[in-house]
């Protein structure tokens, strides 16, 4: 197993094929080789990951094997993501399609919901609330799916992103209470007022390219790139905020740890007050969270 690759003309079982797999994106640098090499197979299998180790002893078909082989092909030699190998990706127990067009929506981000629906007033009164750079849809429509009676809108620079967030938003049965709008920042919006305005937009340095994960050469470079230290959109978002809040709303951004401190500075610059930081599962600041006066 070590030196016979899939290709060759032996029989290959399920466990055969995982192990080899796995054995190969280890070589490669890749960090979560066993989940990916799951995922691939169950993915060209059309069955669950459980089931791999339920039917492990199963013969691979030459067909399923020849997709197979791509797929890892991909993942290793051109380290293209698993979700957009599989065209989709699970976010806040969500089945989301994703493509080079979007952000792979990632664990870390449910920071961003979890902080949010902390922080949105309880009972059942409708309640407005803005994603801007909604990319996928994927923290709006987990806030609409959490929220019945909250209604959002989502902006996005990206026409295509705006396309797969909305068969998103149709697949998980929230199309209904999701608006989506094509444009930079706030100006799909201009003139209108929301409860709470929410966003995970770009805020890796510049400085950082050629430092990064391969993996994020395939995602969508206006999705991740934002000024020399990665802040110019935050800033422009917390310092136009409030124009766009009712009285008592509030704002949740996702950021890189490193970029908390500039960030609650600017929220009380910007006269918000309740400041908060929340932890993402690594115990490190990923959401920044703030309110304006209610009076």
């Amino acid at each position: 197993m070590t030196t016979a690759a899939p290709a060759d003309g032996k029989i290959w079982t399920v466990l055969e094929l995982l192990t080899w797999t796995k054995r190969h994106f280890v070589s490669r640098g890749i960090e979560t080789a066993q989940l990916d090499a799951e995922c691939l197979l169950a993915h060209v299998l059309d069955v669950e990951r459980l089931k791999l180790f339920l039917d492990f002893e199963e013969e691979v078909s030459k067909v399923d094997r020849a997709v197979f082989r791509d797929l890892v092909r991909k993942r290793a030699g051109e380290r293209v993501p698993v979700a957009q190998l599989t065209g989709h990706k699970e976010f806040w127990s969500l089945p989301l399609k994703v493509t080079a067009d979007v952000l792979v929506p990632r664990p870390d981000t449910e920071t961003l919901v979890a902080a949010v629906l902390e922080r949105l007033p309880g009972g059942d009164a409708p309640l407005r609330l803005l994603d801007i750079g909604t990319g996928s849809g994927a923290v709006a429509l987990a806030i609409a799916v959490e929220r019945p009676t909250a209604h959002l809108v989502g902006t996005d620079i990206s026409k295509a992103a705006l396309e797969i967030a909305r068969e998103n938003a149709d697949v998980n049965g929230v199309s209904d209470r999701i608006e989506l709008r094509h444009g930079p920042l706030f100006e799909p919006v201009a003139g209108q007022r929301f409860d709470w305005i929410v966003s995970n937009p770009p805020y890796v340095a510049e400085s950082q390219r050629g430092t990064l994960p391969p993996e994020l050469d395939h995602e969508p470079e206006q999705a991740l790139f934002s000024g020399e230290d990665g802040t110019t959109m935050l800033a422009e978002l917390i310092a136009q905020a409030p124009a766009l809040l009712r009285p008592g709303g509030g704002i949740a951004v996702e950021l890189a740890p490193e970029q908390a401190d500039s960030v609650t500075g600017w929220c009380r610059d910007a006269c918000f007050t309740d400041v908060r930081t929340h932890r993402d599962l690594g115990r490190r600041v990923r959401v920044v969270s703030a309110r304006l006066p209610a009076g």
